[in-house]
């Protein structure tokens, strides 16, 4: 890769971004309006002295859910419309390589998903007195870890889609059953065999985890760190494949 040219892409996507209010107001705003919602429904349940609530523990998952399908959506969406609009045609006769293009997407809407976890994280506390037993600092990281992740799972992705349209239809094949077998739902534990071993090939699944880690334990656990190296893996591995499926124009 040529740092210049990473770094030239990087501010590119960032300067389209400033121009595109609706993208920031999905990427900074919506994560927040639908945690506000998530609080809202239990608001007012009623539970035994001593007992946890339960937006203090489901809180935590919907911080890395979030910005996951959020940062999916956009990075497809977003690379296909350079596709189709012959921009990266027009890029790829430049001396710049496939991985500094990716790699440049990567890091642009990796530092929209930072600020996007740091916002949604400050209202999940300040805001609606999230209370866990661990770090908000290792919320905000696995957060974003999560959100990064998202964006190399559409960058992934938009290559096999012509159509915006294709792109969302990605959603319920690829999202939505990590978001069913993640342990959200059903702790894994009390999953099937055969959805404990698809939920095992979920990236996902490994952030779930990791945020329970978080809430249950006061200082952080090795299977945290486990699962967090898990998800850093997947999502480098995806950027990589993506920059050998990614295609000049939608044909």
């Amino acid at each position: 890769m040529n740092p210049r040219m990473l770094a030239a892409t990087t501010a590119r996507v960032l300067n389209q971004l400033r121009h595109d209010p609706r993208s920031i107001g999905l990427i900074l705003v919506v994560p927040s309006v639908l945690l506000a919602v998530v609080y809202w429904l239990f608001e007012n349940e009623t539970l035994p002295p001593g007992m946890p609530r339960t937006f203090d523990r489901i809180g935590p998952i919907m911080l890395a859910i979030f910005p996951f399908v959020i940062m999916f959506l956009l990075t497809s969406i977003t690379m296909l419309r350079e596709r189709t609009s012959g921009t990266l045609e027009r890029l790829m006769t430049t001396p710049i390589h496939k991985a500094d293009l990716l790699f440049g997407y990567g890091i642009a809407f990796s530092l929209m998903a930072a600020l996007q976890s740091a916002i949604a994280t400050g209202v999940a506390y300040w805001v609606f007195g999230l209370d866990i037993k661990g770090d908000a600092a290792l919320v905000v990281l696995v957060a974003v870890v999560n959100a990064v992740l998202g964006v190399s799972l559409g960058l992934f992705c938009s290559a096999f889609a012509r159509t915006e349209f294709q792109a969302v239809q990605f959603m319920p094949v690829v999202v939505i059953p990590q978001i069913l077998l993640c342990g959200l739902f059903v702790p894994y534990a009390q999953m099937t065999d055969v959805f404990q071993v698809l939920s095992d090939w979920m990236p996902l699944t490994y952030s779930v985890k990791a945020l329970q880690e978080i809430t249950a334990n006061t200082d952080p656990t090795g299977e945290m760190w486990r699962d967090l190296w898990i998800m850093a893996a997947v999502l480098l591995g995806l950027l990589i494949l993506a920059s050998f499926t990614l295609r000049r124009k939608s044909s």
